[in-house]
């Protein structure tokens, strides 16, 4: 059972509220009952003061609604077709989301396939609150760390190996968040995963993704290689995964043991950023990296010396050269709290001895 902020109580399971009912309660009011089939229970809510009430998705009979409405209660039904829950109330995990063996039935591609369809923005809005406030509880007493990079870095490759070993790093002191999809994202979340464990047990987990490269052509057979891995090491560290149905072509990776998917993406980059507050490390990566590089760094260009978190961007020639952004956020730096937090450096091992002195 699980209180919040003041008198709100939140009910998600039948079982909670027959406790509850049978524990003598009468007043419904700051309650959430979120998801259940209620057609059971409408004498037993007849019987309660429901003024103030929120049945979030719940399932009533006709007459219970107009009761429950006619008695003060607020009630949001179920979204018709909707394959997400608009009032779920914790993070995702891999297996929720990867619930079928083809992908193409799974949880995740039926969502996407939804949001393309006809008019689900009020849907798609209510489902990224609520993930916003399962978030918020989630990342309560956890101090976070950021790794973006590029979604197109393969298994096998020295960069993917490369992000894996920063987030192996990162993972024994801090939570690694990424923007949870597939390449650099994935290897520095199965880092962190597997932070708690030798350096020999993340090359060998490396090797066991390498034989599968990449999500195309086949979406099923790179996440059984993860559920592979995820098998041989059940009980690895908190990760944190934040990506977006936004880009249909990445599937989320899972070694997030908590995702916190999103349907618009202008939200997922602002709360990914906002929550790191412990860094970000920005591997080399394309547009969507030099993005989260620059609104990163437009949130500790206006922040003072107390709340501005390092910036680490990997990779001399990636960021001077390739895309060289590294000379507009070092002129945007000068003379500004932010100045001595902002750093270049050559490789993942710079980068996480920086981020770990900061602690």
């Amino acid at each position: 059972m699980r209180h919040t902020r003041g008198r709100v109580v939140e009910v998600d399971s039948v079982a909670e509220l027959e406790w509850r009912l049978a524990a003598g309660a009468r007043s419904l009011t700051g309650w959430r009952l979120r998801g259940l089939d209620l057609t059971p229970y409408g004498a037993a809510l007849s019987a309660c003061d429901v003024a103030g009430a929120l049945f979030l998705g719940c399932v009533l009979s006709a007459s219970t609604e107009q009761s429950l409405r006619a008695r003060g209660a607020i009630v949001f039904p179920a979204v018709p077709g909707s394959p997400v829950d608009s009032y779920r109330s914790h993070l995702y995990s891999a297996r929720e989301l990867y619930d079928t063996p083809d992908y193409q039935d799974s949880l995740d591609a039926r969502a996407y396939a939804w949001s393309r369809g006809a008019d689900p923005d009020l849907a798609q809005a209510l489902h990224d609150h609520a993930i916003d406030a399962a978030l918020a509880d989630w990342i309560q007493g956890r101090r976070l760390v950021g790794v973006m990079g590029g979604h197109a870095v393969l298994r096998g490759e020295p960069e993917y190996a490369a992000a894996s070993r920063l987030g192996h790093a990162l993972g024994g002191s801090y939570v690694v968040a990424t923007g949870g999809g597939p390449g650099a994202m994935e290897a520095a979340n199965l880092g962190g995963y597997l932070a708690g464990q030798p350096a020999e047990s993340l090359d060998e987990a490396v090797a066991v993704l390498s034989a599968t490269p990449s999500f195309r052509p086949d979406t099923g057979a790179w996440v059984r290689a993860a559920f592979e891995v995820l098998a041989r090491h059940p009980a690895g560290a908190d990760t944190l995964g934040i990506p977006t149905w936004h880009y249909g072509h990445e599937p989320p990776n899972a070694f997030g043991t908590a995702i916190a998917k999103y349907f618009r993406n202008a939200t997922r980059e602002a709360i990914l950023l906002e929550i790191c507050s412990a860094g970000i490390v920005f591997l080399p990566g394309a547009a969507g990296t030099v993005q989260e590089v620059f609104q990163d760094g437009c949130e500790n260009y206006y922040a003072d010396e107390s709340s501005t978190a390092p910036m680490v961007l990997v990779g001399r020639e990636h960021w001077t050269q390739t895309v060289p952004a590294w000379p507009l956020l070092q002129a945007l730096a000068r003379g500004r709290p932010m100045e001595p937090h902002v750093h270049l450096v050559e490789d993942v091992e710079e980068a996480a001895a920086l981020v770990l002195s900061h602690r």
